[in-house]
């Protein structure tokens, strides 16, 4: 039988994938994020209050780039993330095996890594940061989904 079959197929047009850009839009997911690599970051990010939303690339266990929006804040020098409803997040699983993530910020793409805020004291600079920006109640009413925060660190 002539021509090719699916996962011939597959296996040609995996690495075109791997190499794809596609930047996630609303609630649609993407892969590889596009956009200038900048070699700074990790310092002054207030210029994030700009901007609703951000975009986060991590990899999958088939290190396939796998890209979502996001809420993020800045306070006091610190840059956060979060996830609503962590437990349901590919993103969040991704970090959890991988801290190194991609963050798209106004075209711009910054190389860095999330660090998991489990200190009482770092999760309240966080809610903090988030009531300043979005203001959302530093304490979330019991019905409210759950949130898990990291902070934006740099690669090291």
């Amino acid at each position: 039988m002539g021509g090719m079959r699916p996962r011939s197929l597959a296996l040609l047009l995996l690495p075109l994938a791997f190499g794809a850009c596609m930047d996630p839009a609303d609630r649609r997911p993407g892969l590889r994020l596009s956009g200038e690599v900048v070699e700074e970051g990790g310092g002054d990010w207030s210029f994030t209050r700009d901007h609703r939303e951000i975009a986060i690339e991590t990899r999958t266990p088939w290190l396939i780039p796998h890209s979502v929006t996001i809420v993020c804040a800045a306070k006091d020098g610190r840059f956060f993330v979060g996830a609503r409803k962590p437990e349901s997040k590919r993103w969040v699983a991704n970090v959890d095996r991988d801290p190194d993530v991609r963050l798209k910020i106004d075209g711009r793409v910054y190389e860095q890594r999330l660090a998991s805020l489990d200190d009482p004291s770092d999760l309240e600079a966080a809610k903090a940061a988030y009531a300043a920006k979005y203001g959302w109640p530093e304490t979330p009413p019991e019905e409210r989904p759950p949130m898990r925060y990291f902070e934006v660190v740099p690669r090291s």
